[in-house]
């Protein structure tokens, strides 16, 4: 971190409570934002978010505050915090301050500060193109905008992380530009097991890994993401190249910040979210944005507490995406993974105009019989299958082979379920949808479609396998997960 050789500004601790600090300065008051330093040798890193009066400023630290006492000298940084930018950063791994944590030499890097503007609108763009995932079910039914913000929205457990490494791992090959992976408030074993496969399939040299994990204070979480935003910018603006940018966790920033807010002694708002909570979130999402000189391309993994999908941090969140993919835990417990909700799962480039007429109305009718199914469903659990009409049979015959078809093994759950995992191009997994939806495969056993690539290997998928218990896969992606 660069030093400031101005005159230093000193203060003195007058209050500790928790991570809110209490400096009083005799001089002039730092400005909101920048950095103090205090502790030995500087360890402990407060950051200024208000001046109570002229002598007088509250911060929140950013590192934990063991050791802090009143009396204590404070040194102004006289910077806001920075991070780290330039091509020197490209495959490593850095915490928020910028100091690398893969045990490897410090890179010879510039530095930037993590409170930036979004880009105004006269250099803003806006191209509709479609992002392939290799995930049958995103690809035809809810397909990604190239440039755009998708969230994976889902409680606990039903997939989330499991879903975006998957995306990962199909994705970063495959992307010419640069990805960014931001870890907000989750686990640092996930990071951990991320960076060695991100190493071990060669694609880490173009990617920049930034983590503010749960065990950190929430100043830290808070601010993760701007800097991980501050390096995406980096390399849109000034190196013109594209943007892939994966957040693990959004509602984790929305829960940092709504720690610091308490802390600070706002007043909460509905069901204990701070006041400002729209304000900060579309701080760091209006930055993600496509330019004249490139694109950042956005998947963000959305938790959602207790399955409420009418929470303030979800339906804030819902508003600022391209694309919506909504994780079910009732999907998740019939083993139809990945457990996307195909018909609450929706997104803005399934138009004709996109996606192109045979593509639109394919999914128009997946939607339809899949929907018409559900309607279904109370009826059979009351009277049975035999009871609804030869159309709504042929109709629920459908919706079951579709749902498996639109299964898929994961590469990254291979060690777990010892399924060879497949990537599935668009044009075959629109072939194979087709080709249900005219009633090819009604003779072939459901199970032959479960977990499956492209449509054709059902025909030749050895009976044994068809005659696997969904139950058994099940417990094997529940251990994935």
């Amino acid at each position: 971190m660069p030093n400031d050789k101005k005159l230093l500004n000193t203060g003195v601790i007058v209050s500790v409570r928790g991570s809110v600090v209490d400096i009083h300065f005799e001089a002039h008051l730092p400005p909101i934002h920048s950095l103090l330093r205090m502790g030995d040798a500087g360890s402990i890193v407060v950051e200024v978010m208000a001046q109570l009066d002229a002598h007088h400023v509250r911060g929140i630290a950013l590192t934990p505050t063991q050791g802090l006492a009143r009396g204590m000298l404070v040194e102004d940084s006289g910077n806001p915090l920075l991070a780290p930018v330039g091509k020197a950063i490209l495959s490593r791994m850095f915490d928020v301050f910028g100091n690398t944590i893969d045990r490897l030499p410090a890179p010879d890097i510039k530095w930037r500060s993590v409170h930036r503007s979004p880009p105004s609108l006269i250099h803003r763009t806006t191209k509709s193109e479609v992002f392939t995932t290799g995930i049958k079910i995103i690809d035809v039914l809810m397909p990604l905008e190239r440039g755009g913000k998708a969230g994976l929205f889902g409680g606990a457990g039903v997939g989330k992380t499991v879903l975006l490494t998957e995306m990962i791992h199909n994705m970063v090959g495959q992307h010419d530009g640069v990805s960014i992976f931001c870890g907000i408030g989750e686990r640092s074993r996930e990071g951990e097991e991320l960076y060695r496969d991100m190493k071990a399939a060669g694609v880490l040299e173009n990617m920049v890994m930034v983590f503010g994990q749960m065990n950190e204070p929430p100043g830290a979480r808070f601010r993760v993401g701007h800097a991980a935003l501050t390096m995406a910018e980096y390399f849109r603006d000034d190196e013109h190249r594209d943007v892939l940018l994966l957040v693990d966790n959004i509602f984790r920033f929305i829960q940092a910040g709504m720690e610091v807010s308490g802390l600070m002694g706002q007043m909460p708002s509905r069901l204990g979210y701070q006041p400002t909570m729209g304000t900060e979130l579309s701080q760091l999402e209006e930055r993600i944005a496509n330019t004249d000189t490139g694109a950042i391309t956005s998947i963000q993994a959305v938790y959602v507490p207790a399955d409420d999908f009418t929470d303030p941090a979800a339906v804030h969140t819902f508003s600022h995406l391209s694309a919506s993919i909504v994780l079910s835990r009732k999907r998740a417990s019939e083993g139809l993974y990945p457990a996307i909700d195909p018909l609450q799962s929706n997104s803005k480039m399934a138009t004709p105009g996109v996606v192109g007429n045979r593509h639109y109305t394919l999914a128009q009718e997946i939607r339809r019989t899949l929907a018409q199914y559900a309607d279904l469903k109370d009826i059979i659990a009351m009277l049975g299958l035999e009871q609804l009409s030869t159309e709504d049979r042929k109709v629920v015959a459908r919706a079951r082979r579709l749902e498996r078809f639109l299964t898929q093994p994961f590469c990254t759950t291979e060690q777990f379920s010892g399924l060879k995992g497949k990537q599935v191009n668009l044009k075959d997994a629109l072939d194979g949808c087709e080709r249900i939806l005219r009633d090819e495969f009604k003779d072939i056993p459901e199970s032959a479609l479960y977990m499956i690539g492209t449509i054709d290997e059902a025909l030749t998928k050895p009976k044994s396998e068809t005659d696997i218990p969904m139950e058994k896969s099940h417990a094997i992606h529940q251990h994935a997960s």
